[in-house]
């Protein structure tokens, strides 16, 4: 008779998978809660006590750590010498091993990071040892032992079983799937416990959760991730989708930097996002006005574009939302009249998130590069200080304007210029080489741009992501009307931008914090 070992933290589908195992004339060993839950519904059962004579003890911390139990898993059935030993010391075969762990990622998601280096009781207790153990002497011994670490693959298993069809890949396949799960495993652990903002051994968990259609292109294969502790994040990721098609690799990259940008605000706000860089972005008194200014920055581009709204989206926001090809729409909630109007079009993706996005305090950023890995602090500040470096200073209506516009700069591609009037983008200049080219392709943009959605008109104020070294983005700034304009400062050269500005009575602040955007 067949011996499976059977202990699990998560009790989910087991008492159907141990009767499916009897009716196989499988004989089943388990630890004390798992034991307790098979005989509670008639299924009997060895207790791991039974098998190694010896109880267990330290409040369960210790019982299938034992000879008795590792030496029937990992015993090679065609070994001669290993079948004499398991003989001499009485050792009964196990031939499948059934492991969930103690759900450390669970806990850790509810206390997060400990405190002051303590670490909290709890969270020690769910470390586990003997099912980790348990697990890859079963995956090292899979040959012989069927390991089972995923109660999804309990109908695999079963159905395999009774077709007599258990193959030596499905073995493989399944043991590999456990060593997969215990460096995961470990992975949160070690992280958790990991106080060094940037260790000399770097755990970065990482949990698959979907494979993806595609990578950016058709011929390049992607999956989804998760770092162990996105559950109930203000994130992308945990974000839930209500309607459309899978999201794919692009989706997720754009998707991320709507919803980081759209959370700057705190009145109604609306990113419309192209190939990971705004192409509009609003601030207004509703997220229908917030949008249609978002889309006026751009209109051209925003065809297939990533929307992202801070703010509930309501029933005539939808029907204008509807009115453009989108590929995705992310908010913090939909009434139900617009989710009827927005799922009437087949194919977009709609997701929501109710919790805001905010960047984590000491959150870092990982970036691969060929046989490497980076790592820095997320940008999660705006400005060192704000200064004010013209004879005129920004009025009131230019300060508000340069305010949203340095929020939109941060999270543009470097070089990155931003034209604004009011709080809306009316010319974005993304990710080229030189900043006077950055410069001309908003300036290209605002033409198209529709100034009448605002009953007032705004001054016209510039933002750069980074200091001019040559005064040559503030002279034709100035020639295309812009009154006040936000920067870095720090060149060697300000004095001439500076000089430049007050030439024309154009005022000037800078933040002392740049936002290069790679």
């Amino acid at each position: 008779m067949l011996t499976a070992l059977l202990s699990v933290s998560d009790k989910t589908g087991i008492i159907d998978f141990a009767k499916e195992l009897k009716t196989l004339y499988w004989n089943i060993v388990s630890s004390g809660a798992t034991s307790k839950a098979l005989k509670e519904n008639s299924i009997e059962c060895q207790e791991i006590s039974e098998v190694t004579g010896f109880p267990e003890i330290l409040d369960g911390r210790v019982k299938t750590l034992n000879p008795k139990i590792h030496g029937g898993i990992l015993a090679i059935r065609n070994k001669k010498d290993h079948v004499e030993q398991l003989k001499r010391y009485s050792i009964g075969t196990i031939d499948m091993v059934v492991v969930s762990l103690y759900p450390f990622e669970a806990t850790i998601n509810k206390i997060l990071k400990p405190v002051d280096k303590k670490i909290e009781q709890d969270v020690l207790e769910n470390i586990d040892i003997g099912g980790v153990a348990l697990l890859r002497a079963a995956a090292k011994n899979y040959r012989d032992v069927i390991v089972v670490c995923d109660v999804n693959d309990y109908k695999t298993v079963i159905e395999n079983l009774r077709n007599n069809s258990v193959t030596e890949e499905l073995k493989l396949s399944l043991a590999a799937k456990a060593f997969r799960h215990t460096a995961y495993y470990d992975s949160l652990i070690s992280n958790y416990l990991t106080y060094e903002k940037f260790p000399t051994q770097v755990a970065v968990p990482l949990k698959k959760l979907s494979e993806l259609r595609y990578g950016e292109n058709p011929h390049q294969e992607a999956a989804l991730y998760s770092n162990g502790i996105s559950q109930n994040k203000p994130a992308v990721i945990s974000a839930e989708q209500l309607h459309g098609k899978e999201l794919s690799y692009n989706n997720y990259l754009d998707l991320e930097a709507a919803w980081r940008l759209v959370n700057e605000f705190n009145n109604p706000a609306c990113v419309i996002v192209k190939h990971n860089n705004p192409c509009g972005c609003a601030e207004s008194t509703s997220t229908k006005d917030a949008y249609l200014k978002a889309l006026a920055c751009d209109s051209v581009s925003a065809f297939g574009g990533i929307v992202a709204f801070n703010k509930p989206i309501e029933e005539n926001t939808a029907a204008e939302i509807s009115k453009l090809f989108i590929e995705c729409v992310i908010a913090p909630n939909y009434s139900k009249d617009a989710l009827n109007i927005l799922m009437q079009k087949k194919n977009i993706r709609i997701l929501v998130q109710e919790i805001p996005y905010k960047e984590e305090k000491n959150s870092i950023d990982y970036r691969m590069i060929s046989y490497g890995m980076l790592a820095q602090d997320r940008d999660n500040q705006l400005f060192t200080e704000i200064k004010s470096m013209t004879k005129r200073q920004p009025t009131k209506e230019e300060s508000e304007s340069l305010d949203f516009a340095w929020k939109v700069c941060k999270h543009v591609k470097s070089n990155a210029i931003i034209l604004v009037k009011g709080k809306q983008t009316v010319g974005i200049g993304a990710g080229q080489m030189s900043r006077i080219d950055s410069l001309k392709i908003a300036i290209e943009k605002m033409k198209d741009v529709k100034h009448g959605l605002d009953e007032k008109t705004f001054p016209l104020v510039l933002a750069s992501d980074a200091f001019f070294p040559f005064p040559d983005v503030v002279e034709k700034a100035i020639n295309i009307g812009v009154t006040a304009i936000v920067q870095p400062g720090g060149s060697i050269k300000d004095n001439e931008s500076i000089k430049a500005a007050d030439d024309k009575n154009v005022a000037m602040i800078v933040t002392g914090m740049r936002h290069f955007k790679h």
